[in-house]
């Protein structure tokens, strides 16, 4: 059994044209086209695409998800893996919505808040899964042991630091600058050496960072309004993207 391309769209929640996109790009191809040209899709295709879609959920970037794809190929173990990483995430929101409503029940009782009650939930191990599923267990434990290594004091100066950066992309991008102009490429280079500081980020042969990771940022910090909040929202979010991209073509 298939189905058309139309259908799919529509049972996804996305576009034939996006569907188009994805095959243009390998990423999930139709299982036949018709003498009429029409595309259909089997089964296998829809798994396929359901991996994507859920990547894409993720935040990862197209280059970021053919590179998952390629390297998993074994569709059920792939997606039991995000499954847990699904059920991590919803126990983390459970224990955060816990967590706020015990606040807030406590002072419209103005009753005493209990610290230890308050902040459930919002460790930075919670993480632990989405980084986990994104760029491996190697880059989660070499990041959380090189944070946790870290005094109080030297975590809020890195805290500034990425706070100052991520205010110079947001002034960036009010001003209407060129993302792939001088102002911009300085910037980019700057969020570079920001995220090589960070052990276990991906790297390429040469010990830089992978172009691919540096690409797949830049559309996650589009994708996800965690990240796109920091530049400003998603045109601030965007300029950091197309200034990433122009950097990785000149540079890597």
């Amino acid at each position: 059994m298939d189905w058309s391309i139309q259908e799919v769209a529509r049972l996804a929640g996305t576009t034939s044209r996006t569907l188009r996109h994805y095959a243009l790009l390998g990423i999930v191809e139709p299982s036949r086209v018709g003498a009429n040209g029409y595309r259909y899709y089997d089964e296998q295709s829809l798994v396929r695409l359901q991996r994507v879609l859920l990547l894409r959920e993720l935040g990862l970037g197209l280059p970021a998800i053919a590179q998952v794809l390629e390297r998993e190929t074994d569709a059920p173990t792939a997606l039991r893996a995000h499954l847990e990483w699904l059920r991590a995430e919803q126990g983390r929101l459970n224990r955060q919505i816990a967590s706020v409503r015990s606040t807030i029940d406590t002072m419209e009782r103005e009753g005493e808040l209990m610290p230890e009650n308050m902040f459930d939930g919002f460790d930075h191990t919670a993480y632990e899964a989405e980084v986990t599923e994104r760029w491996g267990a190697e880059a989660y434990r070499s990041g959380d042991e090189w944070w946790s290594a870290k005094t109080a004091a030297e975590k809020k100066e890195w805290q500034d630091a990425q706070a100052g950066l991520a205010a110079d992309w947001r002034a960036a991008a009010e001003a209407g600058l060129d993302p792939a102009g001088a102002e911009g490429q300085v910037l980019a280079r700057r969020q570079y050496d920001w995220l090589a500081s960070v052990p276990g980020t991906p790297r390429d042969a040469s010990g830089g960072l992978a172009r691919e990771y540096l690409l797949g940022l830049g559309e996650l910090y589009v994708a996800d309004e965690r990240f796109a909040a920091n530049y400003g929202g998603a045109p601030g979010a965007e300029f950091v993207r197309d200034a990433l991209v122009a950097f990785a073509e000149a540079s890597l």
